[in-house]
Parts: structure tokens; sequence; C-alpha cells
């Protein structure tokens, strides 16, 4: 992708521990391949910026050193393995001087982007995010794989402290939690489930959330964003009006009747499409030449970790309670 983004930016190295893939990206690209990041940086090779996209465990020892060489990161997430490691980052990079962006590439979906403006005072969040079974980021559970961008999201979204959380979760294809399900109360009494699941036979994830007089749907697949205004049907339960968003936000069956909508307010928001990993690049880009403070800083990082770790802990303590 950095590629895609010349002239701001030029792919000039790639560092790999496998000999065989640094090689084969080295010649893909035209650019030298280094077995490590020692080697690229006794190399005299100017960098400027560098993304790390190493399992979690090793984040923090191949930052070290490039932070102390000068150098601006985007690290993706989950920001470390543990908090020890992200406060270890984040103070790093102060002490350098340097830029540290935290890869949750969905804070950049243009869904959520249009979402922002409409907000006032959320109070209760649903988020879906479910994904067949793949063999990567198993160094990790499904909590700091996939439910760490909701997490992200919410909680850059809901100004107060977490007060509780409650959580399940289980193995199923891998070592570690592959679903689980989770509710977090905060401080200002907002609540938020969240569903994350990397064996699904379906691909989803969406985010609903209720403030008052106001409904929206966010879809991050489709960056697709939904408002309902839901003053007209004050009288409907919250299932009842889950249902009849989900309604039309899927097309009609043939011959299937319209629900009934009258006196409901609803409204597709426009969004503008667009990739969020390039938005998530050209971002930091901007970030490194302002030298300004980047839209997910490792501060971001770490409170979805921190987070993260949470409910992997309460998930553990189900389980003995439970006797799994």
């Amino acid at each position: 992708m950095y590629r895609e983004l010349a002239p701001a930016a030029d792919l000039v190295a790639v560092v790999d521990p496998n000999p065989a893939t640094a090689q084969a990206a080295a010649e893909l690209y035209s650019i030298p391949g280094f077995p490590s990041v020692e080697a690229l940086l006794a190399s005299g090779l100017e960098i400027d910026t560098a993304s790390i996209c190493v399992p979690t465990i090793y984040h923090l020892a191949v930052a070290e050193p490039l932070l102390v060489g000068g150098i601006d990161l985007l690290i993706e997430k989950p920001l470390s393995a543990t908090l020890e490691q992200a406060d270890a980052l984040i103070a790093l990079a102060e002490r350098h001087g340097r830029i540290l962006q935290t890869g949750h590439l969905e804070r950049f979906n243009p869904a959520v982007t249009a979402a922002l403006p409409l907000l006032h005072r959320p109070m209760f969040f649903e988020s879906h995010r479910l994904s067949v079974f793949t063999p990567r980021s198993l160094d990790v559970d499904v909590v700091l794989d996939l439910m760490i961008h909701d997490l992200d999201i919410v909680l850059s979204l809901v100004d107060s402290a977490v007060r509780e959380v409650r959580a399940v979760g289980l193995p199923v294809l891998s070592n570690t939690v592959d679903i689980a399900n989770v509710r977090v109360e905060f401080e200002n009494g907002c609540v938020a489930n969240f569903t994350a699941s990397r064996v699904s036979t379906e691909r989803v994830r969406k985010l609903r959330f209720f403030q008052p007089h106001q409904y929206l749907s966010l879809d991050f697949a489709r960056q697709d964003l939904l408002l309902i205004d839901v003053t007209a049907v004050a009288g409907l339960s919250a299932a009842d009006l889950s249902a009849l968003v989900e309604k039309h936000s899927r097309p009609e069956a043939p011959g299937e009747p319209k629900h009934p909508t009258a006196g409901l307010n609803m409204s597709k928001v426009p969004v503008s499409p667009g990739e969020p990993l390039r938005l998530e690049l050209e971002s930091f880009l901007n970030a490194v030449r302002s030298r300004t403070q980047p839209v997910v800083d490792g501060h971001a990082g770490r409170r979805a970790l921190a987070l993260g770790l949470e409910i992997t802990s309460a998930i553990r303590a189900h389980a003995v309670r439970a006797g799994l």
C-alpha cells in the first residue's frame, strides 16, 4: 500500500527473518531486503517511518531499536502483548520524540468517520464482528484479534471509565478463545455488548448504538450508515426497533411485505467510500510530516489493550466458575 501512496511515500526496504520471504519481497518491489532491524539500521539506508507487522509478542523487541534510531512507527494492533510493554513503547516514543500510531484501521472506516458528527451522548452499543476461521493471528485470542477493533472505537466514543466487565468465551479450533461475548458498563451508565467470533460461517462487521432520540446502525464492510429518529417510535422495545432496522438495512425478498414505518424517520447517511488501510497510512504520514499527535496514538492503543486484557481475565474467571 505504501507504493500506491507515491510520491507521498517511497517503499525503500523490507525486513523479514525468513530469507526466502525477504528475498521474494525484495525482488517483487525492487528494494533491498534485510534479515533483521539491526541489519537495516547498520546499512545506512535513510528510513523515516516503518510499519511493524510481526506477531504481537515481538512488537516491543522490533520497535525499540527503530524508535531509538529516530524512526516513526505504525504498529499493528494490538499495540503489545502486555500493558508493561505498551508503557515501554509509549515511553520510548516520547523520550526520542517519535510518532507512535497504533494500527486500529477501523477508526478510518468512512462509515465511522461519517458517524462522528452525529454523536451526542451514546448510551448503548451493540457490536458483532464475525469471521471464518483462518490460521492467522492465532498468537492472540479473538478478543485481541477481532474484538479489539470495536473496543477501540467504543472507547473513543464514550468519555467515561469502565465500571464493570462480564465476559464468556471458548476455544473452538485453536488453543485460545475463538468466540466471546462481553458486556461492558461504563461509569456514566453507558453499556456496550460485544460479540466476536473467528469460527463463524459468515462474515459480519456491524456496530449499532442508541443515543437520546436516535439509533444508528453501522456496517463496516459495506461502509454503510443508517440513521433512525426514534422519537416517533418511542413505544417500541429495543428488540423490535433492532428488528425494524435490520429489515430496512437489507434488500427485500420478492413479494415480501413492507414493514410499517409510519412516523419513522429513517435515512441513509452519506458516506464517501474509501479504503481504510490507505486512509490509515495517509493519516499516519500526515502526523509524521506535521509532527502532530496521530488519530490513534499509543495511549489509545494502550486503552484498547487494557480493556481487552481485562476481558480476557474475566473470560478465564468465568471458565473457572463454570468448570470449563
